[in-house]
């Protein structure tokens, strides 16, 4: 797979700046197989060990949760930048369940940007992920600090 053009550098990523990265909507059998392969606990597996549980319901994993984040991080952002991965996440919060055909929605606020101070060609970026469903409820939030490089100097 060709990798596509790089259009957002570390210079593009300014602190306060907010994107829309996208939705997704779980379906009950994407839950099930995550929690199956994942994370398998009886309210992430099956309908009648959710509602007996304190979520009410057949939820997704919080891990899940964060792979969907991530995928709509890397399809609407990451993909067409000059990222280079990510020493990890400092704060990750799974503020309510989430649940088969609820619409997440991400948004990816830059709070933090510097250069390295090792590497010149390379600037770092704290940034906070937060993923609302259709009625405007938070259900995660993750902050940490991504590695992107920097735009090449023009000739």
């Amino acid at each position: 797979m060709d990798s596509p053009a790089v259009t957002t550098w570390w210079e593009d990523l300014q602190p306060g700046s907010v994107r829309e990265l996208g939705s997704v909507t779980p379906t009950a059998q994407e839950i099930k197989d995550f929690a199956a392969r994942f994370d398998p606990q009886p309210f992430h597996l099956d309908e009648a060990a959710g509602k007996a549980s304190v979520f009410g319901g057949l939820c997704a994993s919080g891990w899940h949760t964060c792979a969907m984040a991530m995928r709509l991080t890397v399809d609407n952002l990451l993909r067409t930048s000059s990222s280079m991965g990510s020493p990890g996440l400092e704060n990750l919060r799974w503020m309510k369940p989430v649940y088969p055909g609820d619409t997440l929605t991400l948004r990816h606020r830059v709070t933090e940007s510097r250069p390295s101070a090792s590497r010149p060609d390379i600037g770092l970026v704290r940034s906070v992920w937060e993923m609302f469903n259709q009625r405007g409820e938070q259900v995660l939030h993750m902050e940490g600090h991504g590695m992107f490089r920097r735009r090449p100097p023009q000739p």
